[in-house]
């Protein structure tokens, strides 16, 4: 069994941080403490105050994960400042902050992490990838990746522009398999097929290609020729996804305007 994980301060208590939170709790934490003035419900095995003004002078975490709003980083950060003195590494998983910014705010002497996880991280599927700031020591980048691997798979990019692509790709990528399945449901529907049947359908379909994709070995674009028979139904359905005009440009072009305004939110 793995050791239980160090204490924990928890800025922002919404839906991922409480998704991190259970797999933290999960894994085993000595200590976990949520600040939320909007929370009022905590599970079995947190703390959650009302405002930093109430942390207990003793508490000492060894790490900090801001999981606020960026639009509300500059009036929330500051008042953790002191804690960046004391050593803790403060993992950001604010889209847009950068690491600069974040350290600015936080007296320019922070050990900061940028992470970009996202929503399948609330049934333990997520992929995050990381960034460590230049301050961040060896010991304080595993333990912020133990943090992040209770939610899932992680990986760590060199460069912290490369956040941006991330962001559009994985963080944004739920969105779009979404977009799948109401596509299909809907699609379904119009060809004649009642409503629960299409939705059950669409939504299984997307849920065990998934599954399928991430038990194989083989490329995605394998797996997708092992479904297309020669001049069957799925062939004449791929030549319209595939024409020119189609999917291989439209999700290109989306990847890119996601990459572009994730940069323009981090300027």
């Amino acid at each position: 069994m793995s050791e239980a994980l160090p204490p924990v301060l928890l800025v922002g208590y919404g839906k991922m941080g409480g998704a991190m939170l259970t797999g933290w709790l999960a894994r085993g934490i000595d200590e976990a403490i949520a600040v939320d003035p909007h929370a009022s419900e905590a599970p079995a095995g947190l703390r959650l105050l009302p405002e930093p003004g109430a942390l207990p002078p003793e508490f000492r975490p060894a790490a900090v994960v801001l999981a606020v709003k960026p639009q509300m980083a500059a009036e929330t950060l500051p008042a953790y400042a002191r804690f960046a003195k004391a050593g803790a590494v403060f993992v950001s998983i604010m889209a847009g902050q950068t690491e600069a910014g974040i350290e600015r705010l936080l007296g320019g002497e922070a050990a900061v992490v940028r992470a970009m996880p996202n929503t399948p991280a609330a049934v333990g599927q997520g992929f995050t990838a990381g960034f460590a700031g230049a301050r961040v020591t060896g010991a304080q980048k595993t333990l912020a990746d133990a943090l992040l691997r209770a939610v899932g798979e992680v990986a760590w990019v060199e460069e912290e522009a490369q956040l941006d692509a991330v962001t559009a790709v994985s963080g944004g990528g739920p969105a779009y398999v979404f977009l799948l399945a109401e596509l299909l449901e809907k699609a379904a529907v119009e060809q004649g097929l009642p409503a629960d049947l299409a939705r059950r359908m669409a939504r299984a379909t997307v849920s065990g290609a998934g599954s399928l994709l991430a038990r194989s070995d083989e490329d995605a674009a394998v797996l997708r020729r092992n479904v297309t028979s020669p001049k069957g139904t799925t062939e004449r359905a791929l030549a319209v996804l595939m024409a020119e005009d189609a999917w291989p440009a439209l999700v290109s072009r989306a990847i890119a305007a996601a990459t572009t305004r994730s940069r323009e939110l981090s300027a």
